[in-house]
């Protein structure tokens, strides 16, 4: 089990975790305050760099009845804070080719079609952890504006914490994921950089330097690579 370590001489606050009171250093994430009192933590977690989304979850602060929403790996602790890892929320996951589908607009309501029923309750925004503009960007994907939900949505992380408050029953991430798969493939122009970069590769262009790396050892790369 892996325990997180704190600096000597932090000051010590009172948590809750799961409902259990807990004695944590002063700024520690939520995730190094479960590491530091013990908790396995195995699933919720991944990149810890607020990236991959898996780290959702709920916290109240003492004297405030609002339920806030967060990233474990991203938001440090404070005296009296009572907070939850979220599990992640089943959804209605669509499995296709982006390539294959005729028509995307009609894709979408044919994989998606609960992405026609919002009820612009927007509670999707209100939990979002990131800020986005949630139910903007199911309105836009409706309207087969799909440039407009991939730039709306360029930060969403797939948590998957707006699923837990839509009373529409839909997982607006994915039906964002599908309209910025959408728009990739079929109205984003292919970057002329990236095509001559791929080009060089398929050219042999970099064998030589490979082959150069794949002969060196561990400390050979930490030494090509500046890292100590």
């Amino acid at each position: 089990m892996f325990q997180y370590e704190a600096p000597e001489g932090a000051r010590m606050i009172q948590v809750w975790i799961n409902g259990k009171e807990w004695q944590v250093p002063e700024g520690l994430t939520m995730i190094q305050a479960m590491w530091h009192t013990g908790h396995e933590v195995i699933h919720g977690i991944g990149c810890l760099g607020g990236v991959c989304g898996a780290c959702a979850a709920v916290y109240r602060m003492p004297g405030n009845f609002h339920l806030y929403n967060a990233l474990a790996c991203q938001t440090l602790v404070k005296e009296g804070m009572a907070f939850s890892l979220i599990a992640s929320y089943p959804t209605q996951r669509a499995h296709y080719d982006i390539e294959t589908i005729p028509d995307a607009k009609e894709g979408l309501f044919e994989l998606y079609p609960e992405s026609a029923t919002c009820r612009n309750c927007n509670a999707c925004t209100e939990v979002c952890p990131q800020g986005i503009d949630v139910r903007t960007s199911v309105w836009q994907a409706a309207f087969g504006d799909f440039k407009g939900v991939a730039e709306t949505t360029m930060s969403c992380v797939m948590c998957g914490l707006c699923v837990s408050r839509c009373i529409a029953e839909m997982a607006p991430h994915e039906i964002a994921l599908y309209a910025r798969r959408a728009y990739g493939s079929r109205e984003l122009p292919f970057p002329e950089n990236l095509r001559q970069r791929i080009e060089a590769v398929e050219s042999g262009s970099f064998d030589k330097e490979l082959e150069r790396l794949a002969q060196l050892s561990p400390d050979q790369l930490k030494t090509e690579c500046g890292v100590k």
